[in-house]
């Protein structure tokens, strides 16, 4: 059934970067569509720490993540997997949020103001200028524009035959919350012989712990809790962490085939945002700013066209596309550079001693997958 043929946009995915995009375009009287998964609130495979880079941004939207009881990060450390740590300041500083909180929060502000749809999107069809966007309950809405933010790795990303699909991921990644004893202000990054776990605390006064590993490392141990004990515990930093640390749910949270190849920006007419246009290694702790951040920039660029009525949609298309590029392509490269000199023993090693030498570098690091102030 053709539910509505009247949609200025629709946004498929409720993640970061679809809620900001609706958030920002809903103040703009546009009729949008956003079609989400799950019903909120819920938790997502996350880091859960953000930098401050987009907070002039989420206050501009009206959203102030420290009035849930966001918790400020000022200090960020790194360890090689034999437990040789580096610390530092962070140069803009961030902040730690569970997704289940920060995603909640946004989607409270656009509930009233965007039309939302909890189900699966099975296809999305163009022609003659006019997207069909089908779901599994056979319902399809139609509009001349729409958004992919449907995140690291979906069943559309088949259906539109994406060129980096066809290739096998390694990657996995499992996440949860822990009642521990973790400074609040610092944000840590611990290696493991097959990946890294990111440490921080969120607005409940847990720990979130969440880590990225190859399914070659993995394998051998069977179950996670023993991967855990056996692999990740080789860390002195991570084996304290899970010797003492008293889950808060059942099980973790999972997520397999994340992908770090390149992707497209726009798809087959679709502008992609967020983790759908490209993701960053974990490791770089920016993935929550750049999918916020792609938001913005897609939504100053739709609006301007949208203002004027100047709809020239290759045009749109070859500006954002460039616009992404300029805006993260750099980033997702330094990110690539530092994940394969820290999964390195040998570099790993010879770079974090670099460092202890001359702490500095540290920040200069940091900077390179990071941006500045979004106002």
């Amino acid at each position: 059934m053709v539910k509505n043929s009247t949609y200025d946009l629709i946004i498929v995915g409720g993640g970061l970067a679809g809620l900001c995009c609706a958030l920002h375009l809903s103040k703009h009287h546009l009729k949008i569509l956003l079609i989400e998964k799950y019903e909120y609130p819920h938790h997502k495979v996350c880091g859960e720490y953000v930098s401050n880079e987009i907070m002039p941004y989420l206050n501009g939207l009206g959203v102030d993540p420290f009035a849930k009881g966001a918790v400020p990060i000022s200090k960020f450390e790194i360890s090689a997997k034999d437990g040789q740590l580096v610390s530092s300041k962070l140069p803009l500083g961030g902040f730690g949020i569970s997704r289940y909180t920060l995603d909640h929060m946004i989607y409270e502000q656009i509930k009233d103001r965007v039309e939302v749809v909890f189900s699966t999107v099975e296809s999305i069809l163009f022609s003659s200028e006019i997207f069909s966007v089908r779901t599994i309950l056979k319902d399809t809405y139609t509009s001349n524009f729409v958004v992919g933010a449907f995140g690291k790795r979906s069943l559309l990303d088949n259906f539109l035959n994406r060129s980096f699909i066809q290739q096998k991921s390694p990657w996995l990644g499992v996440k949860a919350h822990y009642d521990y004893n973790f400074p609040e202000e610092k944000v840590a990054l611990h290696n493991f012989e097959g990946g890294y776990c990111g440490l921080s605390k969120i607005e409940s006064g847990a720990v979130n712990a969440c880590y990225l590993t190859t399914f070659k490392s993995f394998k051998p141990f069977g179950s996670i809790e023993i991967f855990q004990k056996e692999q990740l515990s080789k860390n002195p930093h991570l084996e304290d962490f899970f010797a003492n640390a008293k889950p808060l749910w059942d099980k973790p949270l999972t997520i397999s085939q994340i992908s770090f190849e390149k992707k497209k920006a726009v798809e087959d007419h679709i502008f992609m945002i967020g983790d759908s246009a490209g993701l960053i290694h974990p490791l770089c702790g920016n993935g929550m700013a750049m999918a916020v951040h792609s938001a913005k920039l897609f939504s100053e660029l739709f609006l301007e066209a949208f203002q004027k009525q100047e709809f020239n949609r290759t045009k749109l298309e070859q500006t954002y596309l460039i616009k992404w590029e300029e805006t993260f392509s750099k980033r997702l490269y330094n990110g690539r550079l530092i994940q394969n000199m820290l999964l390195s023993p040998i570099t790993a090693h010879m770079g974090l001693k670099i460092a202890q030498l001359f702490p500095s570098i540290l920040p200069k690091v940091i900077k390179k997958t990071h941006g500045d102030l979004l106002i």
